[in-house]
């Protein structure tokens, strides 16, 4: 299908790094921490809890290279690797980061085509999940996104081998500084935290946006999520979709950097929207064959959440990875201004 979406006015590009979102996750959990049992809030705790003791070391480690103290790039990305199955959030910065790497310092002869059209060149990331994931036609989730120091040269060496001595570097470095910046509290100082021997209380009040993003995920997989999931995600949706009112978003994007996937502000009360069915052509882009009455309408999906064996059995070969769903993303085309990519 082509959606075409016109605004009333010029519309600058903007987005909401999903990373970042922690913060609300917390405070809508406060907020209906109610609608949870007294059992339930008690074993998410404990989850919670042990996930960050399992991989305390790691976020102490990521902190310590985020105010200055640079540690071996290659042990990073190993330790980083084994904490993934205990915080999934640091899948999330992983690829994050490794996608912004590639996208930034490409110097490809196909990247500098994308960018006399002014466009980044998005393949690289589709090219990297697609490598390091498998399944990635059927189920996206970036907490198995974890690959080790020899993999992640491998998957660089890959997509384009100029850029794999660097890697690892820049991982350590930016991931680092996101882990500060998502995790804690703005006003916190990085050097005093450590998670270490710490108790929930005292990581909550340090690190909200870390807290909120792993009860959001284990909320997802409570046997009750079915009768949750509207008491929690609605709160947020329309706090995000008055954000995006306020700030003037009809598109919204996610994500630190736009990889080229946009969506549709379902209340933004100052443009149309008109949809096609589209046929394919043999070039791979879409046009728009008959169009279709629609309205674009603020309800949320069916709630679904993946099976949790999924997440939980790592794989034994680092090249492959079971998927769930946090995150869907489209086969792996590129946007162009020249057309609609399927």
């Amino acid at each position: 299908m082509v959606f075409e979406i016109t605004p009333d006015a010029p519309i600058p590009p903007k987005g909401v790094d999903y990373l970042h979102l922690g913060v609300i996750h917390l405070r809508t959990y406060q907020r209906y921490k109610s609608f949870l049992t007294p059992a339930e809030s008690g074993q998410l705790d404990r989850t919670v809890l042990a996930g960050l003791r399992a991989a305390a070391a790691f976020l102490d480690l990521a902190l310590h290279n985020a105010v200055g103290r640079a540690t071996s790039a290659a042990d990073f990305i190993d330790k980083l690797s084994d904490a993934v199955p205990h915080v999934p959030f640091l899948g999330y910065l992983y690829f994050e980061v490794l996608s912004e790497y590639l996208m930034l310092h490409s110097t490809t002869p196909e990247t500098k085509t994308y960018a006399q059209a002014g466009e980044l060149n998005n393949w690289l990331y589709k090219r990297l999940a697609f490598a390091a994931l498998d399944s990635m036609d059927q189920l996206f989730d970036l907490a198995r996104f974890g690959p080790r120091h020899q993999r992640l040269v491998q998957l660089i060496d890959g997509i384009e081998p100029a850029l794999g001595p660097g890697a690892a570097e820049y991982v350590r470095r930016r991931l680092s500084h996101l882990l500060a910046r998502t995790a804690l509290r703005p006003s916190q100082d990085a050097a005093s935290v450590s998670f270490q021997g710490a108790d929930l209380g005292t990581i909550q009040d340090a690190a909200p946006g870390l807290i909120g993003q792993m009860i959001f995920r284990e909320i997802r997989y409570m046997p009750r999520y079915q009768q949750l999931y509207h008491c929690f995600e609605k709160a947020k949706a329309l706090e995000a979709w008055d954000y995006w009112n306020i700030e003037g978003i009809p598109t919204p994007f996610n994500g630190v950097v736009p990889k080229g996937e946009i969506g549709i502000n379902p209340t933004y009360p100052r443009s149309t929207v008109r949809v096609w069915t589209a046929e394919l052509d043999g070039n791979g882009y879409l046009h728009p064959a008959d169009e279709v009455t629609a309205v674009v309408t603020p309800h949320l999906a069916s709630w679904w959440a993946p099976p949790r064996q999924r997440e939980t059995q790592r794989a034994t070969d680092d090249s492959r990875f079971e998927l769930g769903p946090a995150a869907r993303y489209p086969v792996p085309q590129r946007t162009s201004t020249s057309g609609v990519p399927a």
